[in-house]
């Protein structure tokens, strides 16, 4: 009996033990996806160089497109095709949809507020549910589309005055205004800048010193070591202009919450909607959500389309003849010098084609917002650990050899009777992203770019400053979480 006992115990000790390994063998089978080896310490933060977006698609040619990369401390997945892309944002979407948030992001709680920022929750559904009610829903855009409008006029009377004149157009300048006076009539009811005066342009950099503080390398990110001691100044320069935009929203919500109480009269704009909201339900929504909205609307709203418009603009003067086929569709369609409606978009398919391909090209946030893993995730056969960082590399995607033919040469032809959709649906462009976290403003963004770009080129001829030919137009980038021109974009109008 004794013996049978101990046969028994025996036994199941041994097959407990063999499905033990089984289960560690099993789970080694699944490794990470493949990549560099590390330096000591410093991980392979030595391959970041100054264009992270370039740097990391020419490693991802060695290692294909799912790597893993050691960023100090910090496990960081690239994923640089269309397939993987889809795997992550669509099939998996849910396993991938937390926010890795950067150190710089502490300023002010903002990652506490923000809707970019903030995990899938039910906080985070209702914040994105008002967001999109209030500003990005068809019924709403409709109806602000007046506002939109008359905004492209003072662009098309400004660049009016410099053909005239002879002066010369600070593309991304202008565009900033143009949208960032859209944005706040929208929001306010009201201009921030005054239109194309030089008052005010320390807006535009603040919100753009935001967008590359925050695209930065920062060591805080890398060795949770140093978040506190914040070696870089990254966190305290963000909270410097932080401040100044909460400042400013915080007296513009002051002035509102003032004009109600004395005068009992109600505006039609986002801000009294977002103030109702909070006065009728707190809990859904309070002053630090709306400030922290504001702040996402603004740096999203303005630099991504300001940059956009600055790469189209940039890639239509080194291709003349490119100019020249748009210039003749506007004028067959629309009427030579008439602005264009956002009606008039869906009948300018050589004009949607540049859009696209500029977005293709030049996505204006090429890693999109960075996610994070909160558990072990299986992805295809590799294991994405838990906490790692994953990169979406759009910049990469859109330059695939294999997705593309000829991919470095902007070639607007290529989606002359293409379906591929920017929306999210087509992986091979996805600059606004895909799945639950795709960026809400979308649907803002795809129609005040063609109306932008159509309008400048149905007015005006449009040439380099200083003599500069096409060929030699200086298209270097500028790398933050929005990738920029390195050098304005100047050029001068002409009559047609």
């Amino acid at each position: 009996m004794d013996y049978y006992y101990s046969f028994v115990l025996g036994f199941t000790f041994v097959l407990s033990f063999l499905y033990a390994i089984a289960k560690i063998c099993g789970r080694g089978s699944k490794k990470l996806p493949p990549g560099p080896s590390p330096w000591p310490i410093i991980g392979n933060l030595h391959l970041l160089g100054t264009k992270p977006h370039v740097s990391l698609a020419n490693v991802a040619k060695i290692y294909g497109p799912v790597m893993s990369l050691k960023f100090g401390q910090i496990t960081t997945v690239v994923i640089s095709s269309s397939t993987m892309a889809k795997q992550v944002l669509k099939n998996q979407d849910q396993a991938f949809s937390t926010r890795f948030i950067p150190n710089a992001l502490q300023a002010h709680n903002h990652y506490q507020f923000s809707v970019a920022w903030l995990p899938v929750c039910l906080q985070w559904r209702t914040l994105r549910r008002i967001l999109n009610t209030n500003i990005f829903t068809s019924n709403r855009l409709d109806a602000n589309q007046h506002l939109r409008c008359q905004k492209v006029k003072d662009l098309i009377a400004y660049c009016e005055k410099c053909c005239e004149e002879g002066k010369v157009v600070d593309i991304g300048q202008v565009a900033f205004k143009t949208n960032l006076n859209l944005l706040s009539n929208t929001l306010f009811s009201k201009d921030l800048a005054d239109p194309f005066s030089d008052s005010k342009v320390e807006l535009k950099e603040v919100i753009w010193c935001i967008m590359a503080e925050v695209g930065k390398p920062n060591l805080g990110d890398f060795f949770p070591i140093f978040k506190k001691i914040d070696l870089q100044g990254i966190r305290r320069n963000t909270t410097i202009y932080f401040g100044k935009l909460v400042k400013l929203f915080d007296g513009l919500i002051n002035e509102r919450l003032e004009e109600k109480r004395r005068f009992h009269n109600e505006r039609n704009d986002v801000l009294e909607a977002f103030l109702n909201i909070s006065e009728e339900n707190p809990k859904e929504i309070n002053h630090n959500h709306i400030k922290s909205m504001f702040l996402d609307l603004f740096g999203a709203g303005t630099d991504t389309t300001t940059s956009t418009l600055e790469w189209a603009m940039a890639e239509i003067l080194k291709q003349p003849e490119i100019m020249k086929k748009a210039q003749v569709e506007l004028a067959e369609i629309i009427g030579k010098g008439k602005l264009i409606e956002e009606a008039d978009v869906s009948r300018l398919p050589y004009l949607q084609c540049i859009v696209k391909e500029t977005l293709r090209m030049h996505p204006p946030v090429p890693f999109l917002v960075p996610r994070k893993v909160e558990q072990d995730v299986d992805l295809c056969e590799y294991i994405i650990p838990k906490d790692s960082q994953v990169l979406v590399n759009v910049w990469a995607i859109g330059r695939d050899f294999t997705s593309w033919e000829d991919p470095l040469i902007f070639k607007p032809e290529r989606f002359w009777r293409s379906d591929i959709d920017m929306r999210g649906q087509d992986f091979e462009l996805i600059p606004f992203g895909a799945g639950r976290r795709i960026c809400p403003g979308y649907p803002l963004a795809l129609r005040m770019i063609p109306v932008i770009l159509g309008s400048l080129l149905n007015s005006f001829n449009w040439k380099l400053e200083g003599g500069i030919g096409p060929k030699d137009l200086d298209m270097e980038e500028k790398f933050g979480i929005t990738l920029g021109k390195a050098h304005p974009l100047r050029a001068i109008p002409s009559p047609l």
